[in-house]
């Protein structure tokens, strides 16, 4: 790559008003090559995903414990999904793609992995074209998707079949930035206006991640559009990007339909330390990403001297970007883009027990590339110094996150490692003994379980799992015990309550039990396990008529629990032979 990559560009920076750049004259192979290039290095480490299955981590909720999405795509199912939140975000045209993928594999996770792998392959060529159209630097642009397009911190948004809303917004994000080039060539005309704002809708609607994409595209009218007009201006003609921004933010305020803070919430001050030490961490781990895990446990007291180290990094990096805003415009645009974009997750609002994800970088972390890209391009370097210095980045990083994508494989592989690379992680406990649970090892689950309660000993949610693995061992005492202790924990959980009435339907208290199951659907009416529960209840009971209703119910919101229809059978076949 030539270091004097359209330096006649950046002569012209003394001019207060040069005209929008377009891609200097290339050879016609060169731009396809690339794209080709980039194809095959994201391939390359992320064509294995597609022999991988779905994890226990939230993939549950979005896909193969989801009624609504493993039925495909069905008027009723749009229509909840453009009327409810699904993990507490409203995001309806994540939940359209994976019910798309649910109509078209079923159950087959690899064909969810390649619709992942083909939107961030997509978005990485897609960002490689609209960076080298407002640059005319087509090899800093190649280099800069290259690293967004394999860099391990990526790895969680691309290989977790859960996080399609970031894939899927990260390609609506840069169409977004891809139309707004071609209306800023072109800014009276509405129709692409219209574009930008259709792309930025279904961005807000895949994730509201890109509720921030109207400042990015501010920072692009500075440099490397270097747009004329006002910042008044550029301002005043985004005023309906903005309106779509809020009404984004409010559809997410409204969405939660749980607490997303735990009891004991952090403290303003707490979360304002976490946020300043996330902005280095995230640095920290660009340029070394090693012992990257799935959960990160939040750290609740950050010594005084690492926020004040990260505070005092923020400060100098920032003040720098505006000394140089003249001279190297890249620097004040590409570090406003991360601080911008990372503002809303850096942990200001703090929506959980996790410190920081990894999976927060997927966009902010592109105006830190293009950044860094453009200081080493017009650093002074030797081309073939360079070269050299760009092949060896993007080997490193291709082994790495090769590595990393193999971690994720299945929910084993992806707890194991998070517990060899972090220290007191629950959540790395708990659904290591789920997935030992599933596949009968109720002994071992158990004993990551106990191990989640040494860390957290309030946590309903192990309570229950250990009374699960106790049930299945026989120990049915010690099970009652660990549900009692559940539901006094979280009374307001369903599936504490739907636990605690099994297990005393199978020490024979039925009626107590039946309590318990219509506790569970008071508290959360589409349960069919709970209805399903209620009805074998029912069954014991001999009162068949209610029996078949809540075996009806059950299916009507779980058709494909074979289980239940038998059920359903033996109560109807029961109820006949009851007649007289």
């Amino acid at each position: 790559m030539d270091n004097r990559e359209n330096r006649g560009y950046l002569n012209s920076m003394a001019d207060p008003q040069p005209p929008i750049q377009t891609a200097a004259a290339t050879p016609r192979w060169q731009t396809p090559a690339l794209c080709a290039a980039l194809v095959a290095l994201t391939l390359a480490v992320f064509g294995q995903t597609l022999w991988h299955g779905f994890v226990n981590y939230d993939d549950d909720v979005y896909v193969y414990a989801n009624p609504l999405v493993r039925g495909g795509l069905s008027l009723r199912g749009v229509a909840w999904v453009f009327t409810h939140a699904d993990c507490n975000l409203y995001h309806p045209l994540t939940m359209l793609s994976l019910m798309a993928d649910a109509q078209i594999y079923g159950l087959h996770a690899g064909g969810y992995h390649l619709t992942s792998v083909l939107l961030h392959t997509a978005t990485a060529v897609l960002l490689f074209l609209v960076l080298q159209e407002m640059t005319g630097a087509p090899f800093r642009s190649a280099f800069v998707a290259a690293v967004f397009a394999i860099h391990p911190l990526h790895v969680e948004s691309v290989a977790w079949i859960a996080e399609r809303k970031d894939v899927l917004s990260g390609l609506f994000f840069v169409l977004t930035m891809g139309a707004y080039v071609r209306y800023a060539r072109q800014p009276q005309s509405l129709a692409r206006f219209g574009w930008v704002l259709l792309f930025f809708a279904l961005g807000l609607l895949s994730k509201p991640m890109v509720i921030t994409l109207p400042v990015v595209l501010l920072l692009l009218d500075y440099w490397p559009l270097r747009r004329s007009g006002s910042p008044a201006q550029w301002v005043l003609e985004k005023v309906p990007l903005f309106i779509l921004s809020f009404a984004a933010a409010v559809a997410n305020y409204l969405a939660p339909s749980k607490p997303m803070l735990e009891a004991g919430a952090y403290t303003l001050p707490h979360r304002l330390a976490n946020a300043i030490v996330n902005y280095k961490l995230y640095l920290d781990q660009m340029f070394n990403p090693s012992r990257l895990a799935a959960f990160y446990p939040v750290q609740i007291d950050q010594p005084a001297g690492k926020v004040a180290l990260a505070a005092a990094l923020v400060l100098a990096v920032s003040i720098a970007a505006w000394l140089l805003r003249r001279t190297q415009p890249w620097i004040l645009t590409g570090w406003l883009w991360y601080l911008v974009m990372l503002l809303p997750v850096a942990g200001l609002v703090q929506v959980g027990a996790f410190a920081h994800a990894d999976r927060y970088t997927y966009l902010p972390q592109i105006g830190v590339y293009v950044m860094l890209t453009w200081v080493l391009a017009e650093g002074g370097l030797s081309e073939t110094v360079l070269k050299a210095l760009m092949a060896g980045v993007l080997i490193v990083l291709t082994i790495s996150a090769h590595r990393q994508a193999a971690v994720w494989q299945n929910s084993q592989t992806l707890w194991s490692h998070a517990l060899a690379c972090t220290t007191d992680n629950y959540v790395a406990h708990l659904n290591l003994g789920k997935d030992l649970l599933d596949h009968g090892q109720a002994a071992d689950a158990a004993t990551q379980f106990r191990a989640t309660l040494s860390i957290k000993p309030h946590y309903a949610d192990a309570h229950y799992d250990l009374g699960d693995a106790l049930m299945q061992q026989g120990k049915l005492d010690a099970a009652l015990e660990q549900f009692r202790q559940a539901v006094f924990l979280a009374p307001h959980d369903a599936n504490a309550r739907n636990n605690l009435g099994n297990i005393l339907c199978r020490l024979g208290q039925l009626d107590e039990g039946m309590v318990e199951f219509q506790k569970a659907l008071q508290l959360n009416p589409r349960s069919a396990q709970a209805h399903n529960n209620f009805g074998n209840a029912l069954f014991l009971k001999g009162r068949f008529d209610e029996a078949i209703a809540e075996y009806q119910q059950s299916l009507q919101l779980n058709p494909g629990n074979e289980q239940t229809r038998q059920s359903l059978q033996a109560a109807l076949l029961r109820k006949q032979a009851a007649k007289p």
